[in-house]
């Protein structure tokens, strides 16, 4: 080849990369660079898991591959059956991210949004776990889980959807037994659903990491004088001529949520965890990325 036509091809090669690159979601390409950034430094693992023996049928659910049907077993009646090894159970995380209105917060245009940085971490995450040999999924069988730079995607664009509620209750279904999870939220909102998500879960035998996302003015509450409090959503607003008079209460209530959390978390096996969108995401995603780990079997 003259040197004139390489340097055309190379010039196309990168014209090729440019656009394809320029097709993948922003939070993609953030998560990537960020996984990356924490992998520095550290070596990639890959778990062999506890073994390749059997370990359960399961119900086939939306997105499993014909060769993962069991043909046997699926033959003794009318539903298609998974037969599940342990490695299987080890290397499977569940993700949940909340992208409810109420995540839609920041105080600063400085800060990024709340549910910005939670799916950022949240997939970020998912690299780092894909990228270990290990399949992740949404929880709720919406996008069940698998390994593969074509989940990545699949994950990244689902993850890019908002909720219209204000707050988003924590998906609990489809959790693989003994499985892990990892649940980013402000959770702020109704502890209820939080409570029943997580007993499910340990109820299975799964264990996971429970990260809190907060933007600053929400720890440190520097409102005074006349302000009007809205949700993101618009459902529930409230005024008030003196401000500085509800942070003592706010700030309790607040503790008392974040001793919810962790008690809860002990009880089911979780681990606890909070960033302040005003801190770096690198920290954070080193935390979950060891959190993580320490859940496994």
């Amino acid at each position: 080849m003259t040197r004139p036509a390489a340097s055309q091809a190379a010039a196309g090669l990168r014209h090729r990369a440019e656009a394809e690159a320029s097709a993948l979601p922003p939070l993609l390409v953030q998560a990537r660079h960020l996984a990356g950034s924490v992998l520095m430094g550290e070596h990639g693992r890959r778990r062999a898991g506890t073994g390749d023996d059997f370990w359960q049928y399961r119900p086939a659910q939306a997105g499993d591959s014909r060769r993962m049907i069991d043909h046997r077993r699926s033959a003794m009646g009318d539903v298609q059956y998974v037969r599940e090894r342990e490695w299987h159970i080890s290397q499977t995380v569940h993700l949940w991210v909340d992208t409810g209105a109420s995540m839609r917060f920041a105080s600063s245009p400085k800060l990024p949004q709340k549910v910005d940085q939670a799916r950022l971490l949240g997939l970020a995450a998912a690299v780092l776990m894909v990228q270990g040999g290990e399949r992740v999924g949404l929880t709720g069988g919406s996008l069940p889980p698998r390994r593969g730079n074509v989940q990545i995607l699949r994950l990244a664009e689902a993850l890019s959807a908002d909720d219209a509620q204000d707050y988003a209750p924590p998906g609990h279904r489809a959790l693989i037994p003994h499985a892990r999870a990892l649940f980013i939220s402000d959770f702020l909102g109704p502890y209820e659903p939080v409570e029943q998500a997580l007993s499910k879960a340990a109820a299975r035998g799964v264990r996971g990491v429970l990260l809190q996302v907060l933007d600053p003015a929400e720890e440190a509450f520097p409102f005074s004088g006349r302000t009007l409090f809205e949700s993101m959503g618009g459902g529930v607003t409230h005024e008030t001529l003196k401000a500085s008079a509800l942070q003592e209460r706010y700030l309790d209530r607040l503790a008392e949520r974040r001793d919810a959390l962790e008690r809860l978390c002990r009880e089911a096996g979780w681990r606890f965890g909070q960033h302040h969108t005003g801190d770096p995401a690198q920290a954070a995603l080193m935390w979950l990325y060891h959190a993580l780990e320490r859940t496994a079997p």
